[in-house]
């Protein structure tokens, strides 16, 4: 019981953190700073590249999180890092508050696959919420690419992108389960 109060209570002070950072960000700054993604994840954020995420309506602190995490070579890409290398952690504020401020285009998804993927989705839920719009450093799902979920998913489950958590629930999970998954959220 002391332990959930306590957690609780370190919870509550980290958001308010958060919240007190993400109020501090300057959104017009994020935009031109941000214009640098745009060749790749889309204008204002909606990518229109299979492979390569939305970031338009993330989460801000995910966002937040991932960018410096490739800044400083703790998560690996081919592009990322040369991207990000020169922002600082308020120049990562600003972007990251920039793009959770975008309106996130459904990327849509193979229908019959998204309706086989619908009764998977519920072990995704717990964290990434009902709806699937992530909270916190929990990532959105929804309406994003599902050939980009696939590919992370694939990850987790070999290992190459670490989370305990979703390397658990993607090593129960087959080729065909990512793929009618993903396109799932995919439509929603």
């Amino acid at each position: 019981m002391m332990n959930r109060a306590i957690q609780s209570i370190l919870g509550f002070g980290l958001y308010s953190v958060f919240c007190s950072t993400l109020f501090a960000a300057d959104i017009v700054a994020g935009e031109r700073k941000a214009t640098a993604c745009f060749s790749c994840h889309g204008q204002e954020g909606n990518s229109t590249n299979p492979l390569v995420p939305t970031l338009a309506g993330q989460q801000a602190a995910y966002l937040t999180a991932q960018i410096t995490a490739y800044r400083d070579n703790k998560r690996t890409n081919p592009i990322m890092p040369s991207q990000v290398k020169n922002l600082s952690d308020s120049d990562i504020i600003d972007v990251a508050a920039y793009f959770t401020g975008r309106k996130m285009k459904s990327t849509g998804g193979n229908a019959t696959l998204a309706a086989q993927g619908a009764s998977k989705a519920g072990q995704c839920s717990g964290c990434h919420t009902a709806s699937f719009a992530g909270r916190g450093m929990i990532p959105k799902l929804s309406g994003q690419h599902a050939a980009y979920l696939v590919k992370q998913l694939q990850s987790f489950k070999a290992g190459t992108r670490k989370s305990g958590p979703m390397q658990a629930i993607s090593a129960n999970l087959s080729d065909t389960d990512m793929d009618q998954l993903a396109a799932y959220l995919g439509t929603l």
